[in-house]
């Protein structure tokens, strides 16, 4: 399969809705080329039905949510082919990386959205499960977008940094743009899945701390801050990777009852909620990526934290001299980079090529990764 045209689904741990990616993919030289993007927010009431299940659901409960994601899924796949005039004879494949329920590095991780689902509405091939190959091969199962760092996005002449803010914070070293050898990923803690767990618990109607402006009017409580940093998961060596099992609801609630005790206001939750990201990923930088040799070596940052101003403004503060970049700016709107990465690590196991970075996920080696449900 020399170039084809495919579709990248992704639904990640912010749980702020569905991207899809319409993304044109060739393999010599190997590249992926975004065509078209969009995304559909959930409602509060799925979000609600997917926090559910993730903190307690039964059997039932996980079974029903795999099929009716797996028509949430088709459903935004066949938009984003109607409003792109793309039928879905054009299409080689649908990647669809699933709504991660469980992940538990190194012993299991669970995504749902049927596949079966997506092929039979949307009448595409569909590959899926890209994680639980790698674990089986003892493996993290994450991060995966590394090797679309690694291949797509590395600087062509020297060292990048390629942040992703969503849920969970995930960073990349490359050497130099398709450079796997010295290349190395890890997820630093919470992105936004804190921030945003506090803000809903504080007032249910708010997805997300819009604009940062809670964390804003806030101010971060140092106190609670060096009690939270003291969780074992930041000082662990890489390879690394964590969700919202470890960064959930139930951190929230801690350290909202923390703040509380210290006599700070709903803001100044927020705001401790913003310092930990920003704070946790400066000294994840530190402690396990190169140090800077000149203000050449840029961070680049993507996903939703990238849009809250109140924590760009305290990383940048924290790693400076070191340039922080909006991916925007370098390459393409940046909420589209974990679909597009995705239909990138679809191409590559219908191609029978391996999609893991063992570097970064810590497998026994490279391994082609996914199911694939014929059309």
């Amino acid at each position: 399969m020399t170039s084809c045209l495919a579709v990248g689904v992704m639904s990640g741990t912010s749980l702020d809705g569905v991207s899809t990616a319409l993304v044109r993919l060739s393999d010599d030289p190997l590249e992926a080329q975004l065509v078209a993007f969009r995304q559909e927010p959930y409602a509060a009431p799925e979000r609600g039905q997917i926090v559910d299940a993730i903190a307690r659901g039964g059997s039932k409960d996980l079974a029903l949510l795999h099929v009716a994601l797996g028509e949430r899924f088709a459903g935004a796949i066949l938009q984003l082919l109607a409003e792109t005039k793309t039928t879905p004879k054009d299409l080689a494949f649908v990647a669809s990386h699933g709504q991660t329920i469980w992940h538990e590095p190194g012993r299991a991780t669970l995504q749902l959205g049927d596949p079966a689902v997506i092929a039979e509405r949307v009448g595409v091939r569909v590959v899926s499960d890209f994680r639980s190959r790698d674990v089986a091969a003892g493996g993290q199962g994450a991060p995966l977008v590394p090797l679309a760092d690694v291949m797509l996005f590395g600087h062509p002449e020297r060292g990048r940094l390629l942040l992703n803010i969503g849920g969970i914070a995930n960073v990349t070293w490359v050497p130099r743009r398709g450079i796997a050898a010295g290349a190395l990923a890890f997820d630093t803690g919470p992105g936004v899945a804190v921030i945003d767990a506090v803000t809903r618990r504080l007032d249910p109607d708010a997805p997300f701390d819009r604009d940062g402006a809670r964390a804003r009017r806030g101010k971060p409580r140092s106190k609670v801050l060096d009690a939270l940093l003291a969780d074992a998961y930041f000082s662990q060596p890489p390879p690394k990777s964590t969700g919202r099992e470890h960064f959930g609801i139930e951190f929230a609630a801690r350290l909202i009852g923390l703040v509380q005790q210290a006599g700070g206001s709903d803001n100044d939750a927020v705001a401790t909620a913003t310092a930990l990201t920003a704070e946790t990923i400066a000294r994840a930088l530190e402690r396990w990526t190169p140090l800077p040799n000149g203000p050449e070596i840029e961070l680049v940052i993507s996903g939703g934290g990238a849009r809250n101003p109140v924590l760009v403004e305290l990383l940048a503060a924290r790693v400076r001299p070191r340039p922080v970049l909006p991916f925007d700016r370098l390459f393409f709107d940046g909420e589209a980079k974990e679909a597009l990465a995705f239909a990138l690590l679809g191409f590559l196991t219908i191609c029978g090529k391996p999609g893991n970075l063992p570097a970064a996920t810590g497998a026994r080696g490279p391994r082609v990764l996914g199911h694939i449900t014929p059309a």
